[in-house]
């Protein structure tokens, strides 16, 4: 039975963090895709520079609602270390994103706006995939008490 609730309680504890992790995303992505289609479409900036600028400003909303909300209850190691890590791992997950559009845009020698989209969604899926598995990984840790001394299920031996 102990082994079940530590199971059920891992499950519920992840898909908290997912939804908020998701909701936080998904206005960092409406920023992120409003703001790159708004600087390269309405303003004629280029697409790697559209990207970047979009992203850090996606990227710093997405710091504060995820330090603030989705993992407010880990460990705070630090505003400086963590922002330094949450913005590294993002240029990371850019770097991806920057890959996905100049593949499609030099490569590949698509300029229409559909195939650039289309490039700069599949380089957001990737990069995000990256950031929540790095984000709980290096970014925002888990707390003490939230790290299990033992495994569920596991018998501590008698002493």
């Amino acid at each position: 039975m102990r082994f079940l609730r530590g199971v059920y309680d891992r499950l519920a504890g992840l898909v908290r963090e997912l939804s908020k992790f998701g909701t936080v995303g998904a206005v960092a992505f409406v920023v992120d895709t409003g703001g790159f289609n708004l600087l390269q479409y309405g303003l004629h900036w280029g697409p790697l520079i559209s990207k970047v600028v979009a992203t850090v400003i996606a990227a710093t909303f997405a710091y504060l609602g995820n330090r603030f909300w989705t993992f407010r209850h880990r460990e705070q190691s630090g505003f400086a270390r963590e922002y330094l890590l949450f913005f590294l791992l993002n240029g990371v997950a850019l770097l991806i994103g920057l890959v996905c559009i100049a593949f499609t845009r030099y490569t590949l020698e698509l300029t229409d706006p559909l195939s650039i989209n289309v490039a700069n969604l599949v380089g957001i899926g990737l990069g995000t995939l990256f950031r929540f598995w790095s984000y709980k990984r290096w970014v925002f840790l888990a707390t003490r008490e939230n790290v299990p001394e033992e495994l569920p299920g596991e018998v501590t031996p008698v002493r």
